[in-house]
């Protein structure tokens, strides 16, 4: 990297998010800070073609070479697709012996609480693909049982028998001493040669041996995966002369090298929605809205994302394909509910929308890329709440009679129904389902959805974030610049991070500082030889401290900030007083006098990319200023105000159609939508004053 923050580079950064159905990009020119966006369609059989196609043709139409790229900041999907469609390696899990069946242990939590046959989402690695080794190491890191040389030799030769092509080692207690699992790593590498070998002991070095080994073999199952991506997507950069430096966004939000990302893919698994995330949280900063509820609604799926007083939040454990991933990630709830996804009626007559999607191949019928079922997308155009000639500007036309002839033949005449209420019927389901995703990311946290604000973007948000907002009693929502590719713009701001953490259940007091100090000290030499590693320059960088903390017995716990760094009884006392505050807010009590305990030990380590100073890119000139078009709307075809958004000056009040390049915005009736300062789009109830920011 070799710049600082506020240093100013001169070249081209990108940042592109590669979704279901699109490939989106944000071009950022460092030499006039002008940020232009542009969508191609995703390739799913080999994303890097459609991420290369996408350079290539921003390339020709922002005047720039290939060779001024200097930073390319790329969100994939290609590990949560691995996952999901459960296209993993073969792999095999090395244990202490007596442990084997931890990955069906689990942990003992129903999640449907009165159904008769749960479902049970298999483990990452079959029983039959688990080797047990002789070893013990005891919680206090103390060796009870030794590893020999002939228990490596033996699991070796299991490992060969079972034609492993990734291996995991999970071995008890390895979160307090790693020695063990580091001979096991020597031994399997000395003797396979090229086999990928991950040890929980760098992958998730923390308590809960389950947690452990399930993020620990899932790693291992993607680095074959991601391995090979890349070195498609190298290849591919290096065929044109492309020489940028490359970064994979990561599920914290911030960015690695793909020599991080190879060794632990796992740590991909939210790449492209935690860059929507990352985008709202600065246009909180921005707008002066400390609360907002960022949706994502792309192709596929629906991202929702909370930002409370100006901050997302850092979940230290997700999980994916209902299975634990025990590393920190930024809090995003996904549904199956996006443009492409499908609709159909079920057997007994009821009418379902996702979680099956259309995605890029073959993708909506009305894109007549041989799609046969009908999608949200269709619905959308055949009510006429899209432009089939100028949909991605007037790329790809719209097959308008497709789309009516699908609705018609899967959903209108199996429901009994006219082809305009069966469409109409597809978006008021849809739009149900995106409003419960919301009310579950705010309930859960005791938050109430008056209190904030949506902020809407993606390309098939804008035609649904309105009827949503009303379905919440929301009275306000923003639709940002550029919001079909918003995503990537978050991305297009990322900074490198690193986390790292040291798990020592220990009480929170003084006598316990100078282990404490010993174990953070360590944390952040580690750290700090990271960013050695990344260039990062000593200005640029940042070392924040946290720790998981809980009441004795407790068996969870809360992140908190650790932020003066100080190791003495005051900053002991602030930090455990800071606990008691958080417990509260969280569970509505505090314990003030019961003991507490230390349990991980947090550090975050930052590498903040150059900042550019942005030039507001002016939107394509609009069409042919107000236009009229007939809309389904409330069981009727009406006709309604249709603008482009460059073109907008003043608020206009719904029922209208604001139309841009890329997405589309629907105003519905009772509202007004308007443009303000920095090229947002605020739309509010009709009759709402504007609120004090401080209110919202």
């Amino acid at each position: 990297m070799g710049q600082g923050a506020g240093v100013k580079s001169e070249g081209v950064r990108i940042g592109v998010d590669i979704g279901g159905t699109f490939t989106d990009l944000q071009i950022l020119n460092e030499r006039t800070g002008a940020v232009n966006s542009l969508k191609t369609p995703t390739t799913p059989q080999d994303p890097s073609i459609g991420l290369m196609a996408g350079i290539e043709a921003a390339s020709g139409r922002f005047d720039f070479g290939l060779a001024d790229i200097r930073l390319l900041l790329h969100g994939t999907t290609i590990a949560t697709n691995a996952v999901l469609e459960r296209k993993l390696a073969r792999g095999v899990l090395v244990t202490t012996e007596g442990f084997r069946d931890i990955l069906e242990i689990e942990r003992h939590v129903r999640r449907d609480v009165y159904g008769l046959k749960p479902k049970r989402e298999p483990a990452w690695s079959p029983r039959d693909r688990r080797v047990a080794v002789p070893e013990r190491i005891r919680a206090d890191g103390s060796v009870e049982r030794p590893l020999e040389a002939d228990a490596v030799e033996a699991a070796v030769a299991a490992i060969r028998a079972l034609a492993a092509e990734t291996v995991a080692v999970s071995l008890l207690n390895a979160n307090v001493n790693a020695a063990h699992e580091r001979s096991l790593r020597d031994g399997i590498v000395r003797a396979l040669p090229g086999l990928p070998v991950s040890i929980s002991s760098e992958v998730s070095p923390e308590i809960r041996e389950y947690e452990r080994s399930s993020t620990t073999v899932l790693n291992a199952l993607l680095i074959p995966i991601v391995r090979s991506y890349l070195s498609k997507l190298k290849d591919r950069l290096s065929e044109r002369g492309l020489r940028a430096r490359l970064l994979l966004v990561q599920s914290n939000g911030g960015v690695c090298s793909p020599e991080v990302a190879s060794e632990q893919p796992v740590r991909l698994l939210l790449s492209g929605p935690s860059g929507g995330a990352l985008a709202a949280q600065r246009a909180c900063a921005r707008l002066g809205f400390p609360n907002l509820v960022g949706i994502d609604m792309g192709g596929t799926s629906f991202d929702v994302c909370v930002v409370q007083d100006g901050q997302t939040t850092l979940m230290t454990q997700g999980e994916i394909d209902g299975l634990p991933v025990r590393l920190p990630m930024i809090e995003i709830r996904t549904v199956g509910a996006g443009g492409g996804s499908i609709a159909s009626v079920e057997p007994g007559g009821r009418l379902v929308v996702g979680p099956r999607s259309a995605g890029a191949r073959p993708g909506p019928v009305c894109y007549g890329g041989g799609g046969t079922q009908p999608t949200v997308t269709d619905a959308n155009l055949m009510l006429g709440r899209l432009d089939a000639e100028f949909f991605l500007g007037g790329a790809l036309a719209l097959d308008v009679e497709g789309a009516r002839a699908a609705v018609e033949a899967h959903v209108a005449r199996p429901l009994g129904l006219d082809t305009e209420r069966a469409a109409e019927g597809i978006l008021t389901l849809t739009n149900a389902s995106l409003a419960s995703a919301i009310r579950l990311s705010l309930f859960e946290k005791g938050l109430d959805p008056r209190a904030f604000s949506l902020l809407s973007f993606g390309g098939a948000g804008g035609l649904h974030a309105i009827p949503v907002a009303d379905e919440l009693g929301i009275d306000r929502v923003i639709f940002p610049a550029d919001a079909s590719t918003f995503s990537a713009g978050g991305i297009l701001h990322s900074d490198i991070v690193h986390d790292l953490a040291k798990s020592r259940v220990l009480r929170a007091v003084p006598e316990n500082l100078p282990e404490i100090e010993r174990a953070c000290a360590e944390l952040q030499r580690e750290g700090a030889s990271l960013l050695d590693e990344d260039g990062v320059p000593a200005e640029a960088r940042e070392l924040g401290l946290s720790a998981d903390m809980r009441y004795h017995g407790q068996a969870f716990e809360l992140v908190v900030p650790w932020s003066d760094g100080r190791f003495d009884a005051e900053a002991l006392d602030r930090l455990i007083a800071g606990f008691h505050a958080l417990h509260r807010q969280r569970f509505s009590y505090s314990n003030p006098g019961d003991p507490v305990e230390i349990v991980t030990l947090r550090v975050t380590a930052t590498g903040r990319l150059p900042r550019v100073t942005e030039e507001q890119t002016t939107l394509p000139a609009g069409r042919r200023g107000l236009l009229r078009r007939r809309v389904f709307l409330d069981g009727a075809w009406r006709e309604i105000d249709i603008l482009h958004r460059a073109e907008l000056r003043e608020p206009l009040a719904g029922p209208a159609l604001i139309e841009e390049e890329y997405t589309t915005v629907f105003v519905a009736d009772g509202w007004t939508c308007g443009p303000e300062e920095g090229g947002d789009l605020v739309a509010r109830r009709s009759g709402q004053a504007r609120r004090n920011p401080d209110e919202a």
